[in-house]
C-alpha cells in the first residue's frame, strides 16, 4: 500500500463541491468556504516517536518544535498565513507534568515565531506500553493571492528551490525554519504556477506535482543545491534526491516570472533553478557526464512499501 494511492481512492470516495470545498483532498492544505466570499484553510500532521524523531536523544523542546514546524510548512506551500492550530499528544505511560511543559515549550516556541497561536488541542496517555505522539492540526488564510497548488506546472516552467537539500537526518530535520515568509513574498513578486513543501524527498514531492499537473521534468543533477551535511554522505545526490524533511519549497513559474522573483529577490534564503517542466509526461534526470535517465520517486513512503 502507497500512500500517494490510498489518497487517491479517498478522494474517489466523495465528490466535494468545490464551491463549499475549493481544494480538497491532494494539496498542502485544503481550502473550506466561510461566509462572505472568505475561505480558511487547514492541515494536519501526525508526528511519531520512533519514525520523524527519537524522543530519548532529540530533547522534547525540539520534538515540539518540529511538530509544529512541520504543520507550518504546509501553509508555505502554498503561500497561505498560519492563524491558529490545535495540537493533539498521546503520552507514554508516566510522561509526567514536566515533560508536558517541556513538550510545549517547543510547540509555542514555532508558534510564537510564526504569529500562530496554540489555541487548544487534546492531551492523552496509553494505558501500557506506547510512543509519544503528537497531532497538530492548523488552519491559515490566504495572502494577497489565492493559494498557489500542486496541479499547476506548465510545459516550458522553470523547476526552482529554495535553501539547499539532503542530508536533514543530521540535524536540519529538528531545526528547520519553514518557509512562510519567504513563500509569502515569492507570490508577492512573481506569479507561481505549482508549489509543495519537500517533505519526503525531491524526487517523491516533484512526482506528485507532475502527476497532478499532467506533465513531465528535467531536472539538471549539477544545479542541485546539495547542503554541506548532505556533501558528507556517501551519494550526496541520492541525498538531495530522496532523503526527504528538507521542509524546503519547491515550486515552477515561467521563465518570464523567474527572471521578475531572481531580480527582485532580496532574502537571505537562495532560490535555485535546478530543470524545467516537459512534456514527456516522465520524470528524468540529467547527470553530470550530460546522459539523462528516468528518474523515480525514491523519497520516504508513509506506508511502508
Amino acid at each position: 500500500m502507497r500512500e500517494d494511492d490510498i489518497t487517491t481512492w479517498f478522494r474517489q470516495q466523495r465528490e466535494l463541491s468545490p464551491v463549499q470545498i475549493p481544494i480538497g483532498i491532494g494539496d498542502d492544505m485544503a481550502q473550506i468556504a466561510v461566509a462572505h466570499g472568505s475561505s480558511v484553510l487547514i492541515t494536519t500532521d501526525m508526528l511519531l516517536d520512533g519514525t520523524h524523531f527519537d524522543m530519548a536523544t532529540a530533547g522534547l523542546e525540539r520534538v515540539g518544535y518540529k511538530s509544529m514546524a512541520a504543520s507550518l510548512s504546509d501553509c508555505a506551500a502554498m503561500a497561505t498565513i498560519p492563524i491558529g492550530a490545535v495540537v493533539a499528544v498521546g503520552l507514554p505511560a508516566r510522561f509526567g507534568e514536566l515533560r508536558l511543559k517541556e513538550l510545549h515549550a517547543g510547540i509555542v516556541a514555532a508558534a510564537d515565531k510564526y504569529d500562530c497561536p496554540l489555541v487548544g488541542g487534546d492531551i492523552t496517555s496509553w494505558q501500557g506500553a506506547g510512543r509519544l505522539a503528537v497531532c497538530v492540526s492548523m488552519l491559515s488564510k490566504p495572502g494577497e493571492k489565492p493559494p498557489v497548488r500542486r496541479n499547476g506546472a506548465r510545459v516550458g516552467d522553470v523547476i526552482c528551490v529554495t535553501g539547499s537539500l539532503g542530508g536533514s537526518g543530521l540535524r536540519k530535520h529538528l531545526n528547520f525554519e519553514p518557509r512562510v515568509k519567504e513563500a509569502l513574498e515569492m507570490v508577492r513578486i512573481a506569479d507561481l504556477n505549482a508549489m509543495m513543501d519537500i517533505s519526503d524527498g525531491l524526487s517523491t514531492d516533484l512526482n506528485r506535482i507532475c502527476t497532478q499537473s499532467g506533465v513531465g521534468a528535467l531536472l539538471e543533477a549539477t544545479a542541485l543545491p546539495i547542503s554541506t551535511d548532505a556533501q558528507r554522505l556517501a551519494d550526496p545526490v541520492a541525498a538531495a534526491l530522496n532523503e526527504g524533511e528538507d521542509f524546503e519549497l519547491l515550486f515552477t513559474l515561467s521563465p518570464e516570472q523567474w527572471g521578475r522573483l531572481r531580480g527582485q529577490w532580496s532574502s537571505p534564503v537562495p532560490l535555485t533553478e535546478i530543470g524545467r517542466i516537459t512534456d514527456t509526461g516522465r520524470m528524468q534526470i540529467r547527470g553530470a557526464d550530460g546522459r539523462v535517465v528516468d528518474l523515480e520517486p525514491g523519497g520516504y513512503e508513509h506506508l511502508g512499501s
